[in-house]
């Protein structure tokens, strides 16, 4: 049964470059089971956490689990996250949970006029970036390549366009006219340009995956964020699994948010999405490849939602997941939990 109420939430400054149009206030009920774990062996666990920023105030109101958790931080990403260890493991079973109250508010960075205008060709010049600092941004990822086949289809596809902004329009048009959402068969989910590019199928992870590429390529940094959607239609419900979007940068309006798969499932939001993120949904972190704290025995992390388990130094996967969300309606109170 999920606890849920409203507490008083102080609301962060928004960026100069975004406002906010609405909120949603929700709790967010996130549970997992290592299970079939082999005794005496080495065991260690990482937990994503959701955390604050301009677009959403998250309140952890308890995490409880089978050994003690330590809260950390990516240094290179920022992602902030649980941790928990044991040289030898006793149990059979190992069973954490995080419950977090969430206030997520709508990010617009573009006007009406802003879209209109990014339509147009070839648009004003674009500004360079400062690219030490945004390195990262404009460099590869493993399956996020920024030369050969994605930068070939972006050359071509903002040909005649001089603005970023102008620029990144085009390729978010192209992966919503190119790409379907379509998670049968196998292949999918993996953030794969190259697979997208062929398959031109795939869900949230390969159409940006595909966007990041291209935008990259054309040097307009651009990153990746992922957590969960939270249904438009529903007080309270199951989540069945993760959702991704993503962000590029432009010199005078900062970072643009675009979602681009919820636009092909809705194309009478597609403006929208060009420029905004709604608020049904909890970013979780930031980026690919990713390095945990303290560093993981396995390979760079693809993205990381999902806890992440090793047992006896390698990758372990026989993890049964269960996450809920349930709105905060007014009258009702979040009961404060052991942090």
């Amino acid at each position: 049964m999920l606890r849920r109420g409203a507490y008083a939430v102080g609301f962060l400054l928004m960026s100069c470059c975004a406002f906010a149009q609405s909120s949603r206030h929700f709790t967010f009920h996130y549970d997992f089971t290592v299970r079939a774990v082999d005794p005496g062996k080495p065991f260690h666990v990482w937990i994503p956490l959701a955390h604050s920023s301009d677009f959403q105030t998250v309140r952890v109101v308890s995490k409880t689990g089978d050994l003690p958790l330590t809260e950390m931080r990516d240094k290179k990403s920022g992602n902030q996250m649980l941790y928990a260890e044991t040289k030898e493991t006793t149990k059979n079973e190992y069973k954490f949970a995080v419950e977090f109250d969430i206030v997520r508010r709508e990010r617009v960075a573009l006007t009406d006029d802003e879209r209109k205008a990014s339509e147009q060709s070839p648009g004003p010049p674009a500004a360079k970036v400062q690219e030490a600092a945004f390195k990262q941004y404009l460099a590869p990822d493993k399956l996020v390549p920024t030369t050969g086949l994605p930068a070939e289809i972006a050359a071509k596809t903002v040909a005649g366009r001089t603005g970023d902004l102008q620029k990144a329009r085009a390729l978010y048009d192209y992966v919503l006219a190119n790409m379907k959402y379509d998670k049968s068969g196998t292949g999918w989910g993996h953030g794969d340009t190259l697979w997208a590019c062929d398959a031109k199928r795939g869900n949230c992870t390969d159409f940006h995956a595909l966007f990041i590429s291209m935008a990259r390529s054309q040097g307009i940094p651009a990153r990746f964020e992922i957590g969960f959607s939270v249904p438009r239609d529903k007080h309270e419900s199951e989540i069945a699994g993760y959702h991704c979007w993503a962000e590029f940068y432009t010199s005078t309006k900062g970072w643009v948010p675009v979602d681009i798969s919820e636009a092909w499932k809705d194309k009478s939001r597609s403006e929208y999405f060009f420029g905004a993120h709604d608020i049904n949904r909890v970013g979780f972190t930031m980026g690919r490849d990713l390095v945990l704290t303290p560093a993981q025995a396995g390979e760079p992390l693809n993205y990381f939602v999902y806890p992440y388990v090793e047992l006896d130094g390698k990758k372990y996967e026989n993890v049964s997941n269960h996450f809920t969300f349930a709105d905060v309606g007014e009258g009702q109170k979040v009961e404060a939990g052991g942090q």
